[in-house]
């Protein structure tokens, strides 16, 4: 089974731009878009003939052309929830939550904390309330896998410029701390799992050609419940992928009996 979340800074943008070629040929069983920024009567038919092979769920926000997450999966899932039960959160459309029979997927899209004090306290109280369901869920005995922009570089391999962004959003040590508190509540960062030394970002700044020179950032993750660590077969970060400033990243997951989607 294959997952694959990609913050795409604009949906329709991104289709004009041939995104959904590549979706086509990679072919995920579970494909989680972030920062769709539009409702689904924006996209044109020819998407939406498109987009008929999946079971396919929006979130948007309430603002026009702002934030918004949309979960595409071939295999119907148990149930599907939106937010986190809080409506300062949820009217930004950042959360959807699709229950399949082996765990829980959360598509999320964290929130910047790029315009100034106020957003980034937003940011840790998102990081704070998300944690609080998370915990619920796995002290009931569910797995998670949480994907998306997560907005925050956890460490220093994370980005090509450490030192230079201590006191950027993104990598402030009270934002890095709240990845660090995630790792401690059962869950794991699987692509670091896998590359403990591996030098692979997700985003690049539009400006100064910082994707062909490579500065870029590792803002999008797979956190994973460490019991599901067993099934993972692989997580790929496309950064040879055009159409948004991010590029997408797919987790593999061995496929259990319940997971066998129709060819």
């Amino acid at each position: 089974m294959k997952i694959t979340t990609w913050n795409v800074n604009g949906l329709r943008a991104a289709l004009n731009k041939g995104v959904w070629d590549w979706i086509r040929q990679e072919n995920p069983d579970v494909l989680c878009l972030q920062e769709i920024k539009a409702r689904p009567e924006q996209i044109s038919n020819e998407y939406h003939d498109e987009f008929n092979i999946h079971n396919v769920y929006w979130n948007p926000a309430e603002r026009l052309g702002y934030s918004g997450v949309a979960t595409f999966t071939k295999i119907p899932p148990l149930s599907v929830d939106y937010g986190i039960g809080r409506n300062e959160f949820d009217l930004e459309g950042r959360v959807i939550r699709t229950k399949f029979p082996d765990f829980i997927l959360f598509n999320v899209y964290f929130p910047s904390g790029q315009r100034g004090l106020e957003r980034v306290e937003f940011k840790l109280k998102f990081y704070s309330h998300l944690l609080e369901l998370i915990d619920k869920l796995q002290k009931a005995g569910e797995r998670v896998i949480i994907c998306g922009d997560f907005n925050t570089a956890h460490n220093e391999i994370d980005l090509r410029y450490p030192k230079e962004n201590k006191n950027t959003s993104g990598f402030l040590a009270e934002e890095r701390a709240w990845i660090d508190l995630y790792l401690t509540h059962g869950l794991v960062d699987i692509y670091r799992q896998l590359f403990p030394e591996k030098i692979e970002y997700t985003w690049w700044t539009y400006r100064l050609n910082a994707r062909q020179h490579n500065v870029g950032w590792r803002l999008d993750y797979f956190m994973i419940s460490e019991t599901l660590i067993p099934i993972v077969k692989d997580v790929v970060i496309h950064s040879n992928i055009t159409g948004s400033d991010h590029c997408p990243v797919t987790l593999a997951i061995d496929n259990s009996s319940s997971f066998i989607a129709e060819p």
